[in-house]
C-alpha cells in the first residue's frame, strides 16, 4: 500500500440513533503512519464515529474501506482481526480480572501464545506501572493506570490502526501529559492513530491532519497546525 492509499477511508457515512441521526454525510481519510484527530463538542458525533468503523453501531449509509476492503459487513471480531483496534471511551477494563488477565485478553483474536507472551512482556515495558501492578485487580487501578491498561490491552492485538476515544478524560494533567505522550512514540513506531478528543488544542499538537464535527456533520478539516491558527476553531475549541 502506498504513502497516497488510504489506510481507511469513510465515504458519505451516515448513522442514527433510531429517529435521531448522529452522523450525515461523512468523508473522512487516515493515511498509514498519520494521527488524525476528530474534535467537536460533546454529542458531534465523534465516539459515534469511532464505533462505526469498529461495527459496534450499525450505519443507515455509506461505506467504509480499511486497506482498500470494506469493513461494513464485517463482525467487529473481524475488525480487530483486520488489524484495527478500539480504545474506548470511559476505558472500559475489566474491573475484576488482574491487570495480566486484562493484558492476554487483548489478544483474543491471536493463537501464537509465544509471541502473546513476548507482547505482553513489552507492554510491560512500555508502561512500568503495569508490570508493578500486574496481578492487581484492573478495578483498583487510578484513572491514569487504568487508561494506560486500555491502551496496552489493545496493542496486544497488534493493530496497524489504533482508534482512540478521549483519552484524556478524566484524567491529572500531568498523566494527561503522559498518555500523549504514550501516543507520539506510538506513532513514531508504525501505528496509525484516528483520535477524537475534547482537549482539542492536545488534539491538535498530536495530530498531523484534523476534522472538525458539529451536530453529526463535517465541517471542515486541515493540517493540524492549520486549525490551530484557524480563527474559527480557536474561538470554538481553543479558548
Amino acid at each position: 500500500m502506498s504513502a497516497k492509499t488510504p489506510m481507511l477511508e469513510l465515504r458519505g457515512l451516515h448513522v442514527n440513533y433510531g429517529a435521531i441521526q448522529a452522523l450525515k454525510d461523512i468523508h473522512l481519510v487516515v493515511y498509514p503512519g498519520e494521527v488524525v484527530t476528530l474534535i467537536g463538542a460533546n454529542g458531534a458525533g465523534k465516539s459515534t464515529t469511532l464505533r462505526a468503523i469498529s461495527r459496534i453501531i450499525p450505519t443507515r449509509a455509506g461505506d467504509m474501506l480499511y486497506e482498500g476492503k470494506p469493513l461494513l459487513k464485517m463482525r467487529p471480531d473481524l475488525v480487530v482481526r483486520a488489524g484495527i483496534a478500539h480504545v474506548p471511551e470511559g476505558r472500559r477494563v475489566l474491573a475484576r480480572l488482574t491487570v495480566e488477565d486484562n493484558l492476554i485478553l487483548g489478544a483474543f483474536v491471536r493463537t501464537d501464545n509465544a509471541a502473546i507472551r513476548a507482547d505482553l512482556e513489552k507492554q510491560f515495558e512500555r508502561f512500568p506501572r503495569l508490570k508493578e501492578r500486574r496481578q492487581q485487580y484492573a478495578g483498583t487501578l487510578s484513572g491514569g493506570e487504568q487508561q494506560m491498561l486500555a491502551i496496552a490491552r489493545a496493542l496486544m492485538s497488534r493493530p496497524r490502526l489504533l482508534l482512540l476515544d478521549e483519552p484524556s478524560l478524566g484524567l491529572a494533567p500531568i498523566i494527561v501529559r503522559e498518555i500523549f505522550h504514550i501516543i507520539r512514540e506510538l506513532n513514531q513506531d508504525g501505528v496509525t492513530v484516528l483520535l477524537v478528543e475534547q482537549n482539542a488544542q492536545l488534539a491538535l499538537q498530536a495530530a498531523h491532519r484534523g476534522y472538525v464535527l458539529e451536530a453529526g456533520s463535517i465541517t471542515f478539516s486541515d493540517e493540524a497546525q492549520m486549525l490551530i491558527a484557524d480563527e474559527r476553531v480557536k474561538r470554538a475549541y481553543l479558548g
